[in-house]
């Protein structure tokens, strides 16, 4: 752990230093809500750690125009609950990789309330601007198991970030386990296709069984950081799915349960 931790932090530059340009800088923003159990995270977390080790992660990033990316890892869950796990590093080599699956391997914190998609893209978006990094391009990557039921509402924000030209991708995590069932909308990928991605290449890769995560997030993580399109896009449309359908669900919960 501390051999990761002083890796990381000699990745970072002092706040008066010149940005290091990097041919992308992505945030890993990931869902982290009560709906998701332990067992869960602790699968996200090991998924993110065997991709970044891949061979197939390294050769996209070391085959960039400038060899280099910048990395977080972030887990979120309310409006105003990100937790940053791992913060902005460089990653160029093998060791790179190793010490950032490093941190990714420690203890695994619990859940935390609520889900608002709009408030980690926003996170991420505000983390981009104030990082130590100059991307070529910016990606957020955002996953969770739900729709947005707090915060901003979830179209108004994306298009707001997609302004500054960063470009977001979405993980929709369809495997209902734990209480995840209890938000099914019957089409998270559709929600996250027209109400969450938006800009320049952006896709969405649905995850419909664990067993598949690890390989998802290696496919993922290749496209982002290599700028290419998936082979079976799904291509964002004009709203068609009703992008207000997490709050609207919070909403007659909070009146059946008289909850806050």
């Amino acid at each position: 752990m501390r051999r990761a931790l002083a890796m990381l932090c000699l990745a970072a530059l002092p706040a008066h230093a010149q940005p290091i340009e990097v041919d992308v800088e992505l945030a890993l923003m990931v869902d982290v809500s009560r709906s998701m159990t332990p067992n869960e995270v602790e699968i996200q977390r090991r998924g993110y750690a065997e991709a970044i080790l891949s061979n197939e992660v390294m050769t996209a990033v070391q085959s960039g125009l400038l060899g280099s990316i910048a990395v977080t890892y972030v887990e979120w869950a309310g409006s105003y609950t990100q937790r940053e796990i791992v913060p902005w590093t460089i990653i160029q080599t093998p060791d790179d990789a190793r010490a950032f699956a490093e941190a990714l391997s420690q203890t695994f914190a619990g859940g935390m309330r609520r889900t608002s998609i709009s408030g980690a893209i926003e996170y991420a978006a505000d983390s981009m601007s104030r990082n130590a990094f100059t991307g070529l391009r910016q990606v957020i990557d955002v996953s969770g198991d739900g729709p947005n039921n707090q915060g901003s509402h979830i179209a108004p924000a994306r298009d707001a970030v997609l302004a500054k030209g960063i470009t977001i991708n979405g993980l929709p995590l369809m495997t209902n386990e734990g209480l995840g069932g209890h938000w099914d909308i019957g089409g998270l990928d559709l929600y996250y296709r027209d109400c969450v991605i938006g800009g320049a290449g952006a896709f969405v890769i649905p995850v419909l069984e664990w067993s598949e995560f690890a390989s998802a997030v290696r496919r993922k993580l290749v496209l982002e950081i290599a700028g290419l399109a998936p082979p079976a896009q799904i291509i964002r449309a004009q709203g068609t799915y009703d992008c207000l359908i997490g709050e609207k669900m919070w909403e007659e919960r909070r009146r059946y349960w008289n909850e806050p």
